[in-house]
């Protein structure tokens, strides 16, 4: 032990958990070995994950509360794409196995590009159901942005299995539906299984809008995702519309 490197510590510390590697390295300090820099290290992840810990803990509010009331397939449901000048709305419901938390989950608003992609194969993997719907911009155009979101949400749901007894959802009350619903406002940001649709649906959509980009380059589908953007009008008044555009939303910008 006692011809140990720095490198070689830190490797061995990087294969344990962090109360692991707190333990190997405090071992190491009481035999003279200078660890304290790493130990500092590993203390301040403990106290981040102890924190978010906690954090996922309240988010588990209401779902807590369902089970508390013998509910047994909680599903959250969220939309992305209410608000765009082109490009479909998608939405998703996500039923999570009772107390399963997965670090980083929160509204899909408030994390990156990169954590939302990472987060979206890790929510598929651990969930005991979901599901996902695409309600195109023709759809939008003919029942009305809000009706088109209610169709999509209703269509996620209908493809989960087991089927949700129980419904979270961001501040919408869906119809023709005898299961419970929870509508919860912010609901993406304080229920941890909202929020984790809020994620599928978001980087779905953002990667259908990537792929639109491609077809469509000259309105920079890419980097707006359909939303209207100063970049995005101007496009429209240049080019003039696109298959893809919402002839609803944007008749105040074409002649």
């Amino acid at each position: 032990m006692g011809n140990l490197t720095l490198k070689q510590i830190q490797e061995e510390a990087q294969k344990l958990s962090v109360q692991e590697a707190i333990e190997y390295l405090s071992s190491l300090h009481n035999t003279g070995f200078k660890v304290d820099k790493l130990l500092e290290k590993y203390y301040k992840l403990k106290e981040k994950h102890e924190k978010e810990m906690e954090r996922l803990h309240k988010m588990l509010f209401f779902e807590r509360q369902a089970i508390s009331k013998g509910f047994n397939y909680i599903a959250g449901v969220d939309e992305a794409g209410r608000g765009p000048l082109a490009g479909p709305v998608v939405a998703a419901a996500v039923v999570l196995p009772k107390g399963l938390t997965i670090e980083g989950v929160n509204d899909s608003k408030k994390l990156s590009e990169v954590q939302r992609e990472k987060l979206f194969d890790e929510i598929k993997e651990k969930a005991l159901s979901y599901g996902i719907s695409v309600i195109d911009e023709k759809y939008i155009d003919e029942v009305n942005i809000l009706n088109a979101t209610k169709m999509a949400m209703a269509d996620a749901l209908n493809q989960l299995d087991p089927i949700a007894d129980c419904i979270l959802l961001d501040a919408v009350r869906l119809d023709n539906t005898s299961t419970k619903q929870v509508p919860i406002i912010k609901g993406d940001s304080l229920s941890l299984s909202i929020a984790a649709a809020s994620i599928l649906a978001k980087v779905t959509r953002d990667r259908l809008l990537t792929e639109y980009d491609e077809k469509y380059p000259q309105y920079g589908f890419a980097a707006h995702k359909g939303y209207g953007t100063p970049q995005h009008i101007s496009a429209i008044k240049k080019f003039g519309l696109c298959p893809i555009h919402r002839l609803s939303f944007v008749k105040n910008f074409v002649e």
